[in-house]
């Protein structure tokens, strides 16, 4: 494998990373809404749906595109793109938004919308709120509340049920979703939700070894295994992971499953599922960055899962914008793999 170099996160790419978000982030058409209707009465547009989160072509890629340009302006305070930024959020973060957001969540039809991935992105962005230096971040964090005490309660009673995880490779990802949630529990000192994060996890995953990783399926933009991996490493105690991980993919230091070193192919990003892939091979490098650091010092697995990180990145870091398939989402996990 060629050695690429180590890229970094960069004040100019993030602020193509703002352009790209903000151009999408109002964008309400095109739009594919997961919605539930009991009536005609609910036969809406997506900003009468969700006056909030109406963008980026999908309700869980506008939570996220809010994600995004709140970190990189807490990252980038005097980005070119910091007045438009705040001039946005606060255009749209307000309790009469709220309050029809929530009443859209708290609808019968709609038990269960957007879990798991949208409910632990929303929680993420919670967790970007109130860690920011930005004087209007409070305020913020405050109108979303209760929306943020919603989805808490929705994983607190949801997760005691789940018997079994989601190993798939796409929105429905248990271990994507618990990684995001169990970083906001702890952020936000939600001691209870952790505890049940952790319980989960174990209870899924520590058993799991020899893991095949027949990966990756044609429309995934996570990778189950890396991705579980990714989740234990939050769990589990330093030397408790090392060896979890040395069970769960015994011939890693060997390139071991071979899938998992090479960057999946894209053959049409103009196919919103195909273009997954560009997501996958982000979403890989974030967490072959993450883990390797998890790794003791001399550990040969780790310059391998480096290396192997620098090719993802870079096979997918000119493509965010090569189509709106792509470019209402994949910035994101740009930023996940750059600053892992």
């Amino acid at each position: 494998m060629t050695t690429q170099p180590t890229l970094k996160l960069t004040p100019e790419m993030a602020s193509r990373f703002a352009s790209l978000a903000l151009n999408h982030l109002t964008r309400e058409y095109p739009n594919k809404i997961m919605h539930a209707m009991s009536s005609a009465a609910d036969a809406q547009t997506p900003r009468e749906l969700h006056p909030i989160f109406y963008g980026s072509y999908d309700w869980h890629s506008c939570v996220h595109g809010y994600w995004l340009l709140l970190r990189l302006l807490d990252r980038f305070p005097d980005l070119p793109e910091a007045e438009k930024i705040v001039s946005v959020v606060t255009a749209h973060f307000t309790a009469e938004n709220v309050a029809a957001e929530m009443a859209y969540l708290q609808q019968p039809q709609h038990n269960g919308f957007e879990r798991p991935y949208g409910w632990a992105w929303f929680l993420a962005l919670t967790q970007q709120l109130h860690e920011m230096a930005l004087p209007q971040a409070a305020g913020w964090a405050k109108t979303l509340a209760p929306m943020s005490r919603f989805f808490e309660k929705s994983f607190a009673d949801f997760l005691p049920k789940a018997t079994y995880p989601l190993r798939v490779g796409s929105h429905f990802n248990t271990a994507f979703a618990l990684a995001l949630t169990l970083d906001y529990a702890r952020s936000v000192k939600h001691s209870a939700l952790a505890s049940t994060i952790e319980e989960t996890a174990l209870r899924w995953h520590l058993e799991d070894v020899h893991c095949q990783a027949w990966e990756p399926g044609g429309d995934e933009f996570l990778s189950p295994s890396l991705m579980e991996a990714e989740l234990m490493r939050r769990v589990l105690p330093a030397e408790a992971f090392v060896t979890w991980f040395g069970r769960f993919l015994p011939d890693l230091a060997h390139s071991q499953p071979a899938t998992l070193f090479t960057p999946a192919t894209v053959t049409d990003r103009n196919d919103g599922k195909i273009g997954h892939l560009d997501g996958l091979n982000l979403s890989r490098a974030w967490c072959q960055r993450s883990l390797a650091g998890a790794l003791p010092a001399g550990d040969p697995r780790t310059a391998l899962l480096r290396q192997t990180a620098e090719a993802h990145l870079h096979s997918a870091l000119d493509h965010l914008d090569s189509s709106y398939m792509g470019e209402h989402w994949l910035a994101t996990f740009a930023l996940l793999a750059l600053e892992a």
